[in-house]
């Protein structure tokens, strides 16, 4: 082999060449894939047809020279054309004197080894002498081998293009590429495409049918580099490699045994390379016997080497699209999944349920197995598992890590706030092998950088927490952390509320004498924030008993200072001064003068002294502001009571004036908030007062105070269903009793 650089053409190598496409060969690679055609003639005389004069194509075609062959009857040079119906051609034309044609006539140019089929279109004419007589036959050949191989070879690369179009299977297109290289060849070739690694490095089986299958299994992965057989070479100089004869080739001292079992005795390597110049794969041709490459061959290399190149860009195109397209599906699976999580995790703020959704969403989404602890007073609990089966659920729940083991993992991420994972099962005492535990993944769950409790994902079986399953569950845990930690906040809220909520108002009601008494409070919302309706009964020393019942604009801290404030006001400056009007304004006073950092809202009073006595109970009462309040008398019949007054808190100087009531034996007076008389149904119509009026005259008859209760709380909630409630609503009825 002659290993010359320029025997080692480069894709590079000239302007022409670097702007080629698989689409369309280059003018110099048709010129000599197809060659030039050739053209015979030749003069024959008389019936017998004697060879008179040719051109020396005429006697390449015959085999001899010319004086050799003069005289020599045609049919006698070519014995195979005779059979095939020339001499008969020629004996027309003789006899007729009319020309004719032959079409496609098949004939083997040169002897043996060198000897090569091709094609030609005949024309026979008359030869005339002065007279106008038939004297002999001009013969005239043109050959259409070239069109005939140019025909061919356009089909079937067409046929790839429309492969590649399609974007059938890279592996088919190859395949189908060898095939057809190897039919098109005029000697035996086996062909061979290697495909590069990504790095460039090492070149994969692509295509070999011919070859034999140990041998594309051994060189199947072959590194790229100098003197790495034909292929590895031409990969490496990103040119071709002509081996001619492999036996004594340097480069294939590594796989000479390999090829001579293979019986291929020569090879020629053309590298396939990319538009931007990187490595894509090699071509390859092999011989039988030691070879070297005429033009033809080297141009038929280079554009099957192009086509094959745009197969494998449209492959590699079509995997990086596919490729693309997973990583966005997976991504927005990703997202959906935890929106659905995050979706069930605040779905109720209940600490324990948020924790046990995590649970379930983890398996088995994430993991075949999931348990959550958490922290509490000192020690480790299990708040959550999930499982596919109730064994296996109630295995994992009787399990309790122990806080302080070293060789517990929830011990050992409660510590570090870090991830834990591992492909077996965790150390420490367990239902590991009961549960078949292959591996695990413990999670911290975070609040203020401590943590507050794990999540631990477990494998069974074949499942593998992989680095995508361990970031998505990382993520989840954050968020469930965060849901946990907002559900713990506002159950404190609530229970501070509503702790609050109870301090300002009555634990328990006093026993008055001559008086049944019952109250009803209802937050609005959640209970989040303090409320503002109060309500308050209490026994002053002269036998008499003081009552109120109000409404202080707003809610939260400000409403629960200035309720505390009017309470307390009351209670304290009640038993000093001498009735209802005085009481309510020695309130409105402190109301004035509270500081700016305990609000400003105004409040709505009902404050009044009841006295009991042998027929009922006497009642002096202030109206300041408030709903008026409502008498229910013996017959069923709702009175309201007619009292002025003025908001509270607004002005030092208020107009008020009392109001004196009688209340007989089960006769009621009711105090009520607007929360009562407000509340919406789903229309956002207000329940009213005369609907108030109609609960009320549907109580039993001669009720108690608890019976005028129940039958106005429960209009209530008949008119506005399950539409939540906008404002708080406060009852507080005094019934008169038979003493």
């Amino acid at each position: 082999m002659t290993r010359a650089p320029g025997r080692h053409r480069s894709r590079a190598a000239t302007a022409a060449e670097a702007g080629r496409t698989a689409g369309e060969a280059p003018k110099d690679d048709v010129r000599a894939l197809f060659g030039q055609s050739t053209a015979v003639f030749a003069s024959l005389a008389g019936p017998a047809h004697l060879l008179e004069t040719a051109n020396s194509a005429f006697l390449t075609l015959t085999g001899g020279a010319e004086g050799a062959r003069t005289g020599t009857p045609l049919g006698q040079l070519l014995p195979e054309l005779a059979d095939r119906g020339l001499v008969d051609s020629l004996d027309r034309v003789y006899r007729t004197g009319r020309p004719c044609t032959g079409r496609d006539v098949r004939v083997m140019l040169g002897k043996e080894a060198g000897a090569r089929e091709a094609f030609f279109d005949f024309t026979y004419e008359p030869r005339l002498d002065a007279g106008g007589n038939v004297m002999g036959v001009r013969l005239i050949g043109a050959e259409t081998t070239q069109v005939r191989q140019a025909q061919r070879l356009t089909a079937e690369h067409r046929a790839l293009l429309e492969q590649i179009a399609r974007q059938a299977p890279l592996a088919e297109v190859l395949e189908g590429m060898a095939r057809v290289i190897e039919d098109l060849a005029p000697d035996e070739v086996l062909v061979s495409v290697l495909l590069a690694d990504a790095d460039g490095r090492h070149l994969r089986h692509g295509a070999a049918p011919s070859l034999p299958d140990f041998y594309n299994e051994a060189i199947d992965g072959i590194t790229t580099g100098e003197g790495v057989g034909s292929c590895g070479t031409a990969a490496h100089r990103r040119q071709s490699v002509i081996v001619s004869d492999i036996a004594t080739d340097p480069f294939w001292d590594d796989f000479r045994d390999l090829a001579e079992r293979a019986g291929v005795a020569a090879c020629w390597s053309t590298p396939i390379l990319a538009r931007d110049g990187s490595l894509l794969g090699t071509f390859a041709m092999y011989h039988r016997v030691p070879r070297a490459p005429q033009e033809a061959d080297l141009a038929l290399a280079r554009v099957f080497a192009d086509t094959a190149a745009l197969a494998v860009e449209r492959h590699q195109a079509e995997q990086a699209r596919q490729v693309a397209e997973a990583r966005e599906k997976a991504a927005r699976d990703d997202l959906a999944f935890l929106l659905r999580a995050s979706t069930a995790l605040t779905s109720d703020l209940n600490a324990t349920q948020t924790l046990q959704r995590l649970a379930e969403s983890c398996s088995p989404a994430l993991a075949p197995l999931c348990a959550v602890d958490v922290i509490e007073g000192g020690r480790v609990h299990r708040v959550a598992t999930a499982a596919p089966t109730e064994y296996q659920q109630g295995l994992l729940a009787t399990h309790i890590p122990v806080y302080d083991a070293a060789d517990d993992a929830v011990a050992r991420v409660l510590a570090s706030g870090v991830s834990e994972v591992a492909r077996r099962a965790p150390t420490g005492p367990g239902p590991w092998r009961d549960l078949g535990v292959t591996g695990y993944l413990c999670l911290p769950l975070m609040d203020r950088g401590s943590a507050f409790g794990t999540a631990t994902l477990l494998s069974t079986g074949e499942h593998v927490l992989d680095g995508h399953t361990v970031a998505l569950a990382e993520e989840l845990a954050r968020r469930a952390a965060s849901a946990a930690r907002n559900a713990r906040q506002y159950t404190h809220r609530v229970t501070l509320a509503r702790d609050l909520q109870a301090g300002l108002l009555m634990p328990e009601l006093p026993d008055v004498p001559g008086a049944d008494v019952a109250t009803y409070y209802h937050p609005a919302g959640e209970g989040l924030d303090i409320g503002g309706d109060f309500y308050d009964i209490f026994p002053l020393p002269d036998g008499r008993w003081a009552f109120m019942l109000g409404d202080v604009c707003g809610r939260g801290a400000n409403a629960a200072t200035t309720t505390a404030l009017v309470r307390h006001t009351a209670r304290a400056v009640a038993p000093l001064l001498p009735g209802p009007e005085a009481v309510v304004r020695a309130v409105n006073r402190a109301l004035c003068n509270r500081p700016d950092s305990h609000g400003s809202g105004f409040v709505t009073l009902v404050y009044g002294h009841l006295t009991p006595a042998a027929d009922g109970l006497d009642i002096e009462l202030i109206r300041a502001g408030h709903t008026l309040p409502l008498v229910l008398d013996t017959h069923h019949t709702v009175h309201t009571v007619e009292a002025d007054g003025s908001l509270l808190g607004i002005t030092p100087d208020t107009h008020l004036r009392p109001h004196r009531l009688h209340l007989g034996p089960r006769e009621s007076l009711l105090l009520y908030t607007d929360g009562i008389t407000e509340a919406c149904d789903s229309d956002r119509e207000q329940f009213g007062e005369e609907r108030l009026a109609d609960a009320l005259t549907c109580a039993p008859h001669r009720p108690g105070a608890h019976d005028v209760i129940d039958a106005l709380t429960r209009a209530v909630r008949t008119f506005t269903g399950d539409h939540e409630i906008d404002d708080d609503q406060a009852v507080l009825v005094l019934t008169a009793t038979t003493r």
